[in-house]
């Protein structure tokens, strides 16, 4: 399925625009400052989000705060106000042990690598892996 999204040409590719990409981003990262989640891995593709994160509270919460959030802000910026933004289901998974968060948030930083959108994730603005001058950008949880 993430192949197909990857590669897709039709649908909405709102996601591709920076500011709406750089909106989300800093979305993820304010809700970490208010306490809703640790986030551990994130990058944002031209028509899906890929989001590993530990909530501190309930997990339905947090992926609602984070929708509501974005949508509402894409859709200002967008002019597309009370339009959908997401579609309504999500896909969560819980991370058993540290191997396996290890293996997933690989996939998510190595998603616009294997999209052919960055040569290298660390080059990819929209990502947790996202390096500027050599200076990480984003400091994953621990």
């Amino acid at each position: 399925m993430d192949r197909y999204l990857d590669t897709t040409r039709i649908g909405p590719m709102f996601l591709r625009r920076s500011e709406v990409a750089s909106l989300v981003v800093a979305a993820l990262q304010r809700g970490v400052v208010m306490g809703i989640y640790d986030l551990r891995a994130f990058v944002v593709m031209g028509n899906h989000v890929h989001v590993l994160f530990r909530p501190l509270g309930e997990t339905s919460r947090a992926l609602q705060w984070i929708k509501g959030t974005t949508a509402r802000e894409a859709n200002q910026l967008l002019a597309r106000t009370g339009k959908p933004f997401w579609q309504r289901e999500s896909y969560d998974h819980r991370v058993r042990d540290k191997r396996q968060m290890e293996r997933i948030i690989a996939y998510i930083e190595d998603n616009p690598v294997k999209a052919g959108m960055a040569a290298v994730a660390s080059d990819f603005p929209w990502s947790s892996a996202w390096r500027e001058h050599g200076e990480l950008k984003f400091a994953p949880a621990r």
